[in-house]
């Protein structure tokens, strides 16, 4: 089981920037690939981006691709995302994502964040 923990969400002007965290717990947690998807109002959620275990590779959705940029940290278990140039309608709830192995691609784990609120204002 990996519980994973987000933080850094808030508001932001449209242009601005913004960096998440996300902390997974575990044993297993850096064999795990680990990203973020997101969830607007009324709309269903979808990816944004994935790191593969072992840092074996980082995948983005086209819409965020040269705009926010996915990392691990030192010690596998977490993944921060930075993302600049953000528009209003990337307000969303961010959720972090995780599930084991090394993937190729965005991929859906089945382990997820309680989410944080990001709010791009006009």
């Amino acid at each position: 089981q990996v519980q994973l923990v987000e933080s850094g969400g808030g508001l932001v002007q449209a242009g601005g920037s913004l960096r998440l965290s996300c902390t997974a717990s575990g044993r297993t947690a850096i064999t795990y690939h680990m990203g973020w998807f997101r969830q607007a109002p009324g709309k269903d959620r979808e990816p944004v981006a994935t790191s593969s275990a072992n840092g074996a590779g980082s995948y983005y959705a086209d819409s965020v691709k040269g705009r926010f940029t996915i990392s691990r940290g030192n010690a596998k278990n977490t993944v921060d995302r930075q993302m600049d140039s953000l528009k209003p309608e990337e307000t969303a709830v961010y959720y972090c994502n995780a599930g084991p192995g090394v993937v190729p691609r965005i991929t859906r784990g089945p382990y997820w964040g309680r989410g944080t609120q990001v709010t791009v204002s006009s």
